[in-house]
């Protein structure tokens, strides 16, 4: 082999190694689990970890301030609650009683500290009755 057939063989080499290194890891950092609260309380093993919670916003403790982009408030299953922090824009539908899915990790003192906060609005999308009047119209 020549010496520039040899340079083009390691930098190849070299680059699909970095490559695979670069998608193994985004893949193992890019998995994060969706639990509900239930689930997530239930299990410790979940704790110490990036998770997304899902549940309902609870009127209990409520206290969002769009103006300062910040929202405190407690997300619940079907049989407990926990408290969670956002700092961050808050999504148009967040309200009470709204059907949530907060990203982020628990910190020490047991609250729930969220960078994302996405609501859920299946009733937007799910089918109308053939009986609704939207549904018969004709256009």
């Amino acid at each position: 082999m020549t010496h520039m057939r040899i340079k083009l063989v390691v930098a190849a080499v070299v680059l699909l190694s970095a490559a695979g290194y670069l998608a193994v890891a985004g893949i193992g950092r890019g998995w994060i689990y969706m639990l509900p609260v239930d689930q997530f309380l239930a299990d410790s093993q979940y704790h110490s970890q990036r998770v997304r919670l899902t549940g309902i916003v609870s009127r209990e403790e409520l206290d969002a301030s769009p103006g300062k982009a910040t929202a405190r408030f407690r997300i619940a299953g079907e049989k407990e609650s926990l408290a969670v922090v956002y700092r961050g824009v808050l999504p148009d539908m967040f309200r009470a009683d709204a059907e949530v899915i907060a990203e982020g990790r628990l910190d020490a003192k047991g609250t729930f500290v969220a960078d994302t906060l996405m609501t859920k609005c299946a009733s937007k999308y799910e089918a109308r009755p053939a009986n609704h009047p939207a549904a018969t119209e004709q256009k």
